[in-house]
């Protein structure tokens, strides 16, 4: 399934829309202000909440939590020392953890599992915007690749977007 997230530019806090591959909405994704550590809640457009995503504190190097129905789902760690291109694992309890890796700072990277690449994120054909293309393989977990993307892009780009406008 593709999927099309377009950061809020005017919005308070770290808003996303995501849209599906014929253009509806999808998921809302609603940035918390006025926090101590960055949250998020991850929604269906009726403003039912299906995941959370908080930053955890006290981590060497960003580190943040994604929760369904009040359980730990993931955890995305970014790799402090890698060459030339970022890294994250996304822990996912039990044996098939996910990993994220190449250029994040360009919105240019692949999620794999077990070896085999299972989602591409690229902002190539949205250059001139903060959105950005998520192509998820069938039967992976889109929401939890989703909320993955969207913590990448906070722990990548979080000091751009001050919790103000998005300037």
């Amino acid at each position: 399934m593709k999927y099309v997230m377009k950061q809020k530019l005017f919005s308070w806090g770290n808003d996303f829309a995501i849209k599906n591959e014929a253009g509806q909405d999808v998921f809302f994704v609603d940035g918390k202000v006025f926090t101590l550590r960055q949250q998020l809640a991850f929604q269906d457009m009726a403003g039912n909440e299906l995941a959370f995503i908080r930053q955890k504190l006290l981590a060497w190097g960003p580190t943040y939590e994604i929760y369904r129905a009040g359980t730990l789902a993931a955890v995305v760690k970014k790799h402090l020392f890698t060459c030339l291109h970022c890294r994250f694992t996304v822990d996912i309890p039990g044996p098939d953890d996910l990993t994220a890796a190449g250029s994040l700072l360009d919105h240019e990277y692949t999620f794999e599992q077990s070896g085999k690449t299972v989602a591409t994120v690229s902002k190539k054909w949205f250059s001139w915007t903060d959105t950005y293309g998520v192509d998820i393989q069938d039967d992976c977990d889109d929401l939890l690749i989703l909320a993955s993307t969207v913590v990448i892009d906070l722990a990548c780009h979080g000091k751009q977007y001050s919790g103000t406008n998005g300037n």
